[in-house]
């Protein structure tokens, strides 16, 4: 595309929080598409490393770190610098996504994050149980905060690629699969509608299917964890206990599963990290495929929006839905270094940038599946090569992410009065139409294959063959 539209102008000031790998891709992406006043264009972060792509541009920026203490007079000061509404583009880690999203909505400021991230800790802390440390638990905080105060200024949580983009992807798919299933109803226009015509067309479950083949040049160093996106994120949603939204459909549950006790009741979580907890899954290139069942947003959050209930509350139509991510290979071994050490993890942390990576790319889509079709494949399959022709400063993973960051950030502007709202919520046309010049193939494919498929092998198995799509045959045990 060599004419890119402008989709707004923000009136008063951006600020950036964070400059890793997802700020620096998305930065050319602001200047690209929105009109603005470059003196109030302030980034925020604690690493320097990158500042000189800010200095180039006349960007200021600020070297420091958002904490507790500072977050409310730094972000104000620099918020309410322009005489216009503000947009606080959230994209760092180790500082609380809910404060900061209250703050920036009580002083009229716009909002995004791509993640509901807490303050320094809470990953990691033996003190409290896997339940606490759930992204359930910190989900429900969100939920609470909007019940206590409804409507106003937006703010879209948890907006990137996924949980973002792949809840777009999957309403998409859900229309892709009605018209090849011969579904005669209209197009839903409301959350009850999207669930009536998920549970119609048999939907069970869906998995957030990807793999990122993505090579790089050089082979892994031994003790450094290497990845296409950023390690500290991964590293701390993977020692989370794996979580996946939970299905009706569902007849047995792991030994180790725990059910929550309050809030929306839509996901259990597993008494085992995620990145060390495998599945299995199909994407069009690898075909059958391991994945690892981290926790994200989008399994909890998809499940909640498509399920149905009965004039008592009860659930009686909800969908599974989980992560089954395999991540690039140089990240593969990296956990099986981790792991082998009982999860010690290593001290130097490396984010492959385009220029070290040779080819491949991140295939990233919604594995809707358990209907007459048996299984739909909906999404990217961006290539390094493609990213490095249309945008700098990241490789196809970071696109994917940073794409759905401008998504929404255009849908917050053009709707500056929905309080706070997840990516299920918005209109997911108009954020795909933002989004897909970045997105590379945008294809859907069917598959025969089942989580049963070539199974038993040599040895007997626990499996349910009475339905292939039983979480007790996705999970490798």
């Amino acid at each position: 595309m060599t004419q890119w539209p402008r989709h707004g102008r923000i009136d008063g000031a951006i600020v950036m929080i964070g400059f890793g790998s997802i700020g620096k891709g998305t930065l050319p992406l602001i200047e690209r598409h929105f009109d603005y006043d470059k003196e109030l264009f302030v980034v925020i972060g604690p690493d320097d490393a990158d500042r000189k792509l800010l200095d180039e541009r006349g960007v200021k920026f600020v070297h420091l770190a958002i904490t507790r203490e500072n977050y409310r007079d730094v972000l104000t000061k620099y918020l309410k610098a322009g005489k216009g509404q503000g947009f606080c583009v959230n994209l760092s880690v180790d500082t609380s996504s809910l404060d900061i999203m209250e703050h920036c909505r009580a002083i009229g400021a716009l909002y995004i994050d791509t993640v509901v991230e807490p303050w320094p800790g809470f990953y990691f802390d033996k003190n409290i149980g896997p339940e606490a440390r759930s992204n359930y638990a910190l989900r429900e905080t969100v939920l609470a905060a909007r019940r206590a105060n409804p409507g106003g200024v937006t703010a879209v949580s948890c907006c990137g690629a996924n949980p973002g983009m792949v809840s777009w992807l999957v309403k998409q798919a859900l229309l892709n699969l009605a018209a090849d299933l011969g579904d005669k109803g209209p197009e839903p226009k409301t959350r009850d509608e999207w669930g009536k015509l998920a549970h119609r067309l048999g939907v069970k479950g869906v998995h957030i299917a990807e793999r990122d083949t993505q090579r790089a040049k050089t082979p892994k160093p031994r003790n450094v964890f290497v990845n296409t996106w950023s390690v500290e994120g991964f590293l701390s949603e993977g020692m989370q206990p794996a979580e996946l939204g939970w299905g009706t459909h569902e007849k047995w549950a792991p030994e180790n599963a725990g059910f929550h006790k309050s809030g929306c009741g839509a996901a259990i979580y597993l008494n085992q990290p995620g990145a060390n907890t495998r599945v299995r899954s199909w994407t069009p290139t690898a075909q059958a495929q391991y994945g690892f069942l981290v926790t994200h947003n989008e399994a909890i959050s998809i499940a909640d929006y498509y399920t149905q209930r009965d004039a008592n509350g009860a659930a009686i139509y909800r969908p599974t839905c989980h992560y089954a991510y395999h991540p690039c290979d140089d990240a593969v071994l990296s956990l099986h270094e981790m792991f082998g050490r009982a999860g010690v993890m290593q001290r130097e942390h490396h984010i492959l940038g385009e220029a070290e990576i040779v080819d491949g790319i991140d295939e990233l889509g919604v594995l809707l599946f358990g209907h007459k079709r048996n299984a739909y494949w909906y999404g990217s399959q961006l290539s390094v090569e493609e990213t490095r022709r249309i945008a700098p400063y990241q490789n196809a993973t970071g696109m994917q992410v940073t794409s759905a960051v401008l998504a929404g950030m255009v849908w917050a502007l053009e709707n500056p009065n929905q309080g706070i709202v997840e990516a299920d919520e918005m209109d997911f046309r108009r954020c795909l139409e933002v989004q897909t010049p970045y997105l590379g193939p945008v294809i859907g494919a069917y598959t025969d294959w089942t989580p049963l498929t070539d199974r038993p092998g040599f040895f007997p198995e626990d499996i349910d063959t009475s339905d292939p799509w039983q979480f007790r045959n996705v999970l490798v045990r």
